[in-house]
């Protein structure tokens, strides 16, 4: 016999998403408020553009130089945001 205040799975499972849509905008706005640490400052203020999407991290730059250097290390930096969020927040980085 079950109490009254206990949760069906549905409503648990449901309640658990909701939870992890919160957790994963959070962790993405705390990226885009913390891309300075990620990349350094010359390249944070050299970002125009900055957005998530699909788990796909659009970046746009005004400086090719920069870019370039984004392109060599995309690798590392996704691991370190993935790190820091303790989950799979992105997958790839384009640069626009």
């Amino acid at each position: 016999m079950g109490r009254t205040n206990d949760k069906t799975l549905k409503e648990a499972l449901g309640l658990m998403l909701k939870v992890y849509k919160i957790k994963r905008k959070f962790d993405e706005t705390a990226v885009i408020a913390n891309w300075a640490d990620l990349v350094g400052k010359p390249a944070a203020n050299r970002t125009k553009e900055l957005f998530i999407l699909n788990r796909k991290l659009f970046i746009r730059m005004d400086s090719s130089v920069i870019k370039n250097e984004l392109l060599r290390m995309r690798e590392e930096i996704i691991a370190k945001i993935n790190e820091q969020a303790e989950t799979e927040l992105i997958t790839e980085i384009i640069l626009l």
